[in-house]
């Protein structure tokens, strides 16, 4: 007898429909899973075997042949154990079904026959809400609220493998999650503020400008003058995610199976900080079972990256194609893998192995030390950094001063507004923010003064720039603009985009 149900595969973050077809022969006992399935899949045999007797049914004894498809994709996790349970009890006529074909279902059986978490749920609802009709997803408890997110799909949580059979033959009913709007969370309001970092006015003013314009970022200072402090607290004065932000990002740490049962949506924009010793692969991603990056689990939100120059050299290099086409391809013999990685970089760095070179404290490198610490760096990915921005020590009556900065809340009401101002700018361009302009775009909205193109003929000759530094530093003088509220860009904007280069001459032209 044959059986047929609904599942899903993941492809990176996209979910693609997969039939899970189950027939009970005679012959020799044995289960055959074909397919392109993985050795995950594979193993789903034994779970089942096991899930199936310890819920009171018969495992056949038979031949069991299992196709998953289509067969030429390549099928991977172990979300198929529940389809292929209920299968097996359908082909070998122990329960009925009376679903439809609009039922899909994903779930790991435990040996005793309950349903555990699986990952990818929220790239299978959307994947669903796509489809005409009522779609019902059948899903493990745990995963509930995840799936419960899109409202177009009937999300039900099964616990054990007893409930769905129920379920299937209409002789028992299953709890159904209500849909509800994202929203953020208790624990995820940001808590770091801007007015607890003492001094650094200069800094702070072009991290509220790279920020209004999604630049990258970085810095440069001596240990302990507040880098790291900087850094942490870009995101308090980020726009708030919209509903399609939240949705996609929450979709990346769903498949990366990061997300807490509790609070299964991620609200606030990313803030992903690895250590200096972290892989090219857990930076960018991929793997034998390839599994999104850091640079994809920063979505919509800032990398942070200490320490820059001590990462390995293939880290560093691997992230120029990202930070230029916003997304990564992860290319397999079977399959293509696309995450998306729309992120800022906020790299931080000492500008010597000791850290004091350039500031008031006496260095202890030899120049060539410094020059072969500073050139870990290579002239390609320092040209993919917007922005280079001098972090200097902070002084005794800076600390003393007891009057609190300029907080997050009103930096960030600044930043909204030059974010709206883009907003109508690129209504009618596939683009949101200044940093994404392309040649086209820079011509049009960053028209220069003659006054100003005079000033950038001279600094671009001084410094040395190369044409992607040129556009570049068109796009932070936008930027500037916009925090202005101006709709031309000045010799002024100009003149502060341009001192956000400076620091090229003093470390690497120098």
């Amino acid at each position: 007898m044959l059986a047929k149900l609904n599942s899903m595969v993941l492809s990176g973050i996209e979910a693609i429909p997969v039939k899970v077809e189950i027939d009970v022969q005679g012959g020799l006992p044995a289960v055959e899973i074909v397919g392109l399935a993985s050795t995950s899949v594979k193993e789903a045999r034994e779970r089942v075997r096991s899930a199936i007797k310890n819920s009171g049914y018969d495992f056949p004894n038979r031949r069991i042949v299992v196709n998953l498809s289509p067969a030429d994709m390549k099928k991977e996790g172990s979300h198929f154990d529940l389809p292929i349970a209920l299968g097996i009890l359908l082909a070998s006529g122990q329960i009925e079904n009376s679903l439809g074909d609009s039922c899909y279902m994903a779930g790991e059986l435990s040996l005793y026959g309950n349903l555990q978490k699986i990952a990818g749920v929220l790239p299978m609802a959307l994947e669903l809400a796509r489809y005409k009709g009522p779609i019902d997803l059948l899903v493990p408890a745990e995963n509930g609220e995840e799936a419960a997110l899109v409202e177009e799909v009937r999300t039900f949580t099964v616990r054990n493998l007893r409930e769905a059979i129920d379920f299937m033959s209409s002789t028992g009913e299953l709890p159904e999650v209500k849909p509800r709007p994202p929203q953020l969370m208790p624990d995820q309001i940001q808590c770091l503020d801007f007015a607890h970092v003492k001094g650094q006015d200069t800094a702070k003013r072009a991290l509220q400008v790279a920020a209004a314009g999604h630049h990258n970022v970085l810095l440069i200072g001596p240990p302990g003058s507040g880098k790291t402090m900087l850094a942490r607290r870009i995101p308090s004065i980020l726009p708030e995610m919209n509903r399609s932000e939240i949705l996609e990002t929450t979709r990346i740490y769903s498949v990366a199976n990061l997300l807490n049962e509790k609070q299964p949506l991620i609200s606030s924009r990313p803030f992903r900080a690895p250590h200096k010793n972290a892989s090219a692969v857990s930076i960018v991603g991929g793997g034998r079972n390839p599994r999104p990056g850091e640079i994809s689990l920063a979505h919509n939100g800032v990398l942070f990256m200490d320490e820059f120059p001590e990462f390995n050299r293939d880290v560093l290099e691997s992230l120029r194609q990202p930070l230029e086409d916003k997304s990564v391809t992860i290319a397999r013999a079977q399959a293509t893998y696309t995450y998306p990685c729309n992120f800022s970089l906020v790299a931080a760095m000492n500008p010597c192995p000791c850290g004091h070179y350039g500031s008031d404290s006496q260095c202890l490198c030899t120049p060539t030390q410094i020059h072969r610490y500073l050139n870990r760096i290579s002239g390609p990915l320092l040209d993919r950094m917007d922005m280079h921005i001098e972090i200097g020590r902070i002084k005794f009556e800076q600390l003393q001063d007891k009057a609190p900065g300029e907080n997050s809340s009103l930096m960030r009401e600044r930043v909204n507004r030059a974010r709206e101002i883009q907003a109508c700018r690129f209504k009618d361009l596939d683009i949101s923010f200044n940093a994404q302009m392309g040649p086209a775009q820079i011509r049009q909205f960053c028209r220069l003064k003659r006054k100003a193109q005079t000033l950038f003929k001279e600094a671009f000759d001084s410094l040395n720039m190369s044409a992607r530094t040129y556009d570049r530093v068109l796009k932070v003088a936008r930027s500037i603009a916009d925090l202005e509220e101006s709709e031309t860009i000045s010799l002024n904007h100009l003149a502060e985009a341009l001192r956000y280069r400076s620091l090229d001459r003093k470390y690497w032209n120098g």
